[in-house]
């Protein structure tokens, strides 16, 4: 037992000197931000927009009040949109929007009440042939999401017309698509969105892929399958474009600190998805194909993808 507790314990600190190190890089990177628009400005340039997509999954009751203070400090620092915004970012201004991955009723129960007290706009991708299930793909007690439940087929129907709310697929079964063959995985995709708009009595043109795991096989399997967007969880920064087919979002948790979420909120980590390229570049060992490396116009993702 003395060595288990151990052995946590220094896992433990493992993890919290990544987070600084990760906390130090991206300091870094604001810093030559705040140059490089200070410069701008001097020089009577307007700097251009930029728009970070922030995803979480579950909202635990004990993080209800972290999530809250984090809402208010997006909503400080910038404008909150859609997920699936489809027009020109204004230059100069800093842009954010929120989704939720999995379907959790907890983001149902400690997340929404607060998005709606601030009038903020969500993206939640929903896992279909998972319905009023606990999540069957996590197999570790230790998870964090070990103890949640995937709201049920009436709850999901009872969101159709909210104002604020966009639904988005997740799959069916939230396998990691990387690992199935090509029928498979257009069944995955094409069946997700059917299941979701017979509930909903409406179009779904997103998704994100379940584990993050995405090659640009399966982009232009989701592509074929009709969607407009799909969303990976590199940390590039997002909507470069209005037409923008891919497009990465930042990992936040309502345990993250304050400093470390205004960073990420900042775009500050997107140093993350350089690192993301160099790893595939060494996995693969050669140039990685670029559709999920960052933001991406749909004629290149089509492009590349044949």
């Amino acid at each position: 037992m003395k060595t288990l507790t151990l052995t946590h314990s220094h896992r433990m600190g493992e993890g919290v000197m990544r987070r600084v190190l990760k906390l130090l890089l991206s300091l870094a990177v604001r810093g030559w931000d705040v140059s490089r628009i200070g410069l701008l400005w001097l020089i009577g340039r307007q700097p251009p927009s930029s728009c970070v997509v922030l995803y979480y999954h579950g909202i635990r009751p004990g993080q209800r009040e972290r999530f809250a203070r984090q809402m208010d400090e997006l909503l400080r620092l910038t404008l909150p949109l859609r997920a699936g915004y489809r027009d020109t970012l204004k230059p100069g201004r800093r842009y954010s929007a929120v989704t939720f991955d999995d379907g959790f009723l907890s983001v149902l129960k400690n997340a929404l009440p607060e998005l709606e007290q601030r009038r903020i706009p969500a993206t939640w991708f929903i896992p279909s042939g998972c319905l009023g299930r606990r999540p069957p793909w996590l197999t570790n007690a230790e998870s964090p999401g070990w103890q949640e439940r995937i709201l049920t087929e009436e709850q999901l129907a009872s969101l159709k017309d909210h104002p604020l709310l966009t639904v988005g697929s997740h799959s069916v079964s939230h396998p990691r698509l990387s690992e199935l063959r090509d029928d498979a995985c257009v069944r995955e995709l094409r069946q997700s969105r059917s299941d979701l708009e017979r509930i909903l009595g409406k179009q779904i043109t997103e998704f994100s892929f379940p584990h993050g795991k995405c090659d640009a096989r399966l982009i232009q399997l989701a592509k074929a399958a009709g969607y407009k967007r799909v969303f990976t969880i590199q940390p590039a920064l997002a909507l470069s474009w209005a037409d923008e087919f891919v497009t990465g979002r930042v990992a936040v948790d309502p345990d993250d600190w304050r400093l470390e979420f205004r960073l990420k909120l900042l775009g500050a980590y997107r140093w993350g998805a350089m690192v993301g390229r160099w790893r595939q570049v060494q996995n693969a060992g050669t140039e990685p194909r670029p559709e999920c490396a960052g933001p991406v116009r749909p004629e290149i993702a089509g492009s590349n993808a044949g």
